[in-house]
């Protein structure tokens, strides 16, 4: 592929990000990229920023910006995602998150920042039937009220720039892969004729 696909996807939890992104992933052959996994991965390759990461880890403490976005940096550079491309998943998180990674990838934008939209009532009842030991009512609201107070700036400020694509993902997974594919597939036609 000549230009890599680009993509952020973006959900609240239980809005079946994860079954998502394994398709994106099957249907595009890009690098499945999550915050996560960055981690961990930095932290068992002993990179220099995993050895930072895993030092205030252990500390107890939250990963800061400045590592979150050293650590995006090392991983974007890595062969598959520059020549398969990716979706990023809990990535970014803040506004400046946002503009590290527009940086990161300068003249190789995105091409989409997919925010994956199920209401709040099917999410929070997706997440009870989950029945997790953690997933109480009020651990369940908690969880979405803060993604929602954290991730709504930063889904307006790739809104502002034409980025974000909103696909509806309250319907079967089948019927949600194929609205993602077209939402994405027009993301990828819009880029290529504006590149042009």
């Amino acid at each position: 592929m000549s230009n890599p696909i680009r993509l952020v996807i973006f959900g609240r939890q239980g809005a079946g990000k994860g079954t998502q992104c394994a398709h994106l992933v099957a249907r595009y052959g890009v690098a499945h990229i999550s915050t996560g996994d960055m981690l961990r991965g930095a932290v068992e390759a002993g990179t220099e920023m995993g050895l930072m990461a895993k030092a205030v880890m252990d500390a107890g403490d939250l990963v800061s910006d400045d590592i979150i976005n050293g650590i995006v940096r090392e991983r974007l550079a890595e062969d598959d995602a520059s020549t398969t491309g990716f979706v990023l998943d809990g990535y970014p998180r803040t506004i400046g998150q946002a503009e590290v990674l527009m940086d990161i990838l300068g003249n190789r934008p995105l091409h989409a920042v997919v925010n994956l939209d199920v209401p709040l009532e099917e999410v929070t009842s997706r997440m009870k039937a989950r029945g997790r030991a953690d997933d109480t009512e009020e651990g369940i609201a908690r969880r979405l009220a803060l993604y929602e107070q954290e991730t709504c700036p930063v889904l307006n400020w790739f809104a502002e720039r034409d980025l974000l694509v909103t696909v509806d993902g309250f319907e079967s997974e089948e019927v949600v892969a194929n609205r993602l594919d077209e939402a994405v597939n027009s993301a990828i036609l819009e880029a290529s004729s504006t590149q042009a």
